[in-house]
């Protein structure tokens, strides 16, 4: 039986930059220090804080991510999964310095897309995205 399991977002061995639209995770269950074994899930369609509920069912311990939203933090946080974000590059390369004490990540991370493409009054998204109304508002 493994003793931790560690999902990170991921698309083509990269650690994927955004969790809200992360189409997968990696999982690797490890027991020891050691990888016993890795799968790739499919979100399939579940995105931002939603994922949180995922990677519970999953049976995720700690999440290693690109940029993630102050939403996906606080559910993450109310579901007790521990996660490092602002991580880039390979994802078992991140995975292996997780396991080692040396990964690099943002303990101050922040997803910053939703303020850049999304800023009431200067975007043309037409979409609605936490509670602004495109240009429509």
């Amino acid at each position: 039986m493994f003793e931790l399991k560690i999902a990170v977002t991921y698309q083509d061995q990269m650690v994927f930059p955004h969790f809200g639209h992360t189409e997968h995770f990696k999982l690797y269950e490890v027991e020891n220090g050691n990888i016993l074994y890795t799968q790739i899930v499919d979100t399939n369609g579940e995105g931002h804080g939603a994922l949180a509920g995922l990677l519970t069912r999953l049976q995720a311990d700690v999440l290693i991510c690109g940029g993630i939203g102050t939403g996906a933090q606080n559910a993450l946080l109310e579901t007790g999964i521990s996660f490092f974000g602002g991580v880039t590059g390979n994802a078992d390369e991140a995975v292996r310095a997780y396991l080692s004490g040396t990964l690099s990540y943002d303990p101050d991370v922040h997803c910053d897309h939703h303020e850049k493409e999304h800023s009431c009054g200067e975007h043309t998204c037409q979409k609605d995205k936490h509670g602004c109304a495109g240009n429509g508002a």
